[in-house]
C-alpha cells in the first residue's frame, strides 16, 4: 500500500510539473510593462502539488518546470537567470498558501496563505530584482551595468506591481479551481494523511 502510494505521489508531481511545464510556455506580456515581464499560471499545479503532497513536492514541480523550460527554451543569457527568478517567485507564492490550507483545510486559510504568498512574493522579489536579478542580467548580457536609481526605478515602477498583479490575478484562479476541485483535495488530503 505505501509503494503504491508513493508511486502515485511520483506519477501526479510528474503530470503536475509537465502541465505546469505547458503553462509557463503559454505566458503572455501585460499591458502597461515591459515586455520581459510575462505572466503565465504554472505556478497552479504547483500549489495543487503543495497541498495534496506537502511543500516538497511542490517545490519539485516548480524545479521541474523551470529545469525543462531552460533545457527546451534555453535562456538569452545563457545561464538560467530568469528560470532561476520564477523558481523562487513561485515558491514564495505557494508555499504560505499551502501551509495554511493543510492547516486549516478551508477557503480562509487558503485566502490568508495567498495573501501572504502574493506579499511575499512582491517584496522579496522586489529586493532581489534590485541586488541580484538585475545585476545578473546586465552581467550576462554584457550590457552596461544599470545605475542604482535606474534599477530602483524599474523595480518600483514594473517589477513591484507586476508581481502583486500576477498574484493577484494567480490567486483569483486558483480560487475559481478550488471552488470545483475542493472535495477532490479534501478527499486527497484525508488519502495522504492516513497513509502517512
Amino acid at each position: 500500500m505505501m509503494q503504491q502510494s508513493k508511486v502515485r505521489k511520483h506519477v501526479t508531481v510528474g503530470m503536475l510539473s509537465s502541465i505546469a511545464y505547458l503553462l509557463m510556455m503559454l505566458d503572455f506580456p501585460f499591458p502597461g510593462f515591459p515586455s520581459f515581464l510575462q505572466i503565465d499560471f504554472s505556478d497552479v499545479p504547483a500549489l495543487i502539488a503543495a497541498i495534496v503532497f506537502g511543500p516538497a513536492a511542490g517545490l519539485m514541480v516548480e524545479a521541474i518546470k523551470n529545469i525543462l523550460h531552460y533545457l527546451i527554451q534555453g535562456s538569452a543569457t545563457g545561464v538560467p537567470v530568469g528560470e532561476i527568478s520564477n523558481f523562487m517567485a513561485g515558491s514564495l507564492f505557494i508555499l504560505p498558501s499551502a501551509y495554511l490550507f493543510r492547516r486549516f483545510k478551508n477557503l480562509k486559510g487558503l485566502l490568508v496563505g495567498l495573501a501572504i504568498g502574493t506579499l511575499l512574493m512582491t517584496v522579496i522579489m522586489s529586493i532581489l530584482n534590485y541586488f541580484v536579478i538585475m545585476p545578473a542580467y546586465t552581467l550576462f548580457l554584457n550590457m552596461p551595468a544599470m545605475t542604482s536609481e535606474a534599477t530602483r526605478q524599474l523595480v518600483v515602477a514594473a517589477i513591484l506591481p507586476f508581481n502583486l498583479i500576477k498574484g493577484l490575478i494567480v490567486t483569483l484562479l486558483i480560487i475559481a479551481i478550488m471552488s470545483k476541485m475542493r472535495t477532490w483535495l479534501t478527499n486527497q488530503l484525508i488519502i495522504n494523511y492516513k497513509q502517512v
